[in-house]
């Protein structure tokens, strides 16, 4: 029942983002409904397919549809009391790879996964779903810029699996492991920390 409230959570912050972003750029209530949806469901859906766990979650569970469908009504009935939508999309945005980050780790250890694939796929179910929203979108996805992103994920993955070999870890090492993915990424957009740029201007 953690796991699977987690798994809700992160569908939820997730579908709210994949709205903010659809009404930013004005796509009538339809695509609002469709990015949302590959925003909550798309990293779940590829991740299920690399381990074979098909049909993927969404197909299997009726809740997922929903929760979409419930966060999509909820997010625009209240999107004038959502003042800064790039701050509020930022916010989902980062509770939601948090979230995320934790149910793919958890399902690659369902699967027998070694440790460094758990926290692959974790990194893929956090960090998809929002690629493919933004290639929809028209933008350049988040995870392929410079910002700090999916390397949050692998950090919090690492921490997870050194927290789990404490006596009393349990559900205390998943929830640390995702505010540490929350609190870097907070940090890292706060003081403007990135990964090196490769590109040297040209003067």
């Amino acid at each position: 029942m953690f796991y699977y409230i987690i798994d809700i959570l992160g569908t939820i912050a997730f579908a709210i983002s994949g709205v903010l972003v659809a009404m930013e750029k004005k796509l009538d209530l339809f695509g609002v409904c469709i990015i949302a949806f590959v925003t909550a469901v798309g990293g779940g859906t590829l991740r299920d397919m690399l381990i074979g766990d098909t049909p993927v979650m969404w197909m299997r569970s009726s809740d997922y549809v929903i929760t979409i469908l419930g966060s999509v009504v909820f997010a625009i009935l209240f999107v004038n009391q959502l003042k800064y939508l790039r701050r509020t999309l930022f916010l989902f945005d980062t509770i939601g790879i948090g979230l995320f980050t934790m149910v793919g780790i958890e399902k690659g250890i369902s699967a027998d996964l070694m440790p460094v694939m758990c926290i692959f796929l974790g990194t893929i179910t956090a960090s998809f779903g929002g690629v493919i929203r933004d290639i929809l979108c028209n933008e350049i996805p988040v995870i392929f810029r410079k910002e700090v992103y999916a390397t949050a994920c692998v950090f919090g993955g690492i921490s997870y699996f050194l927290l789990i070999k404490l006596p009393w870890a349990g559900a205390f090492s998943y929830v640390t492991a995702i505010l540490i993915i929350i609190i870097i990424r907070l940090l890292a957009v706060r003081f403007k920390i990135a990964l090196p740029n490769i590109y040297r201007n040209k003067k």
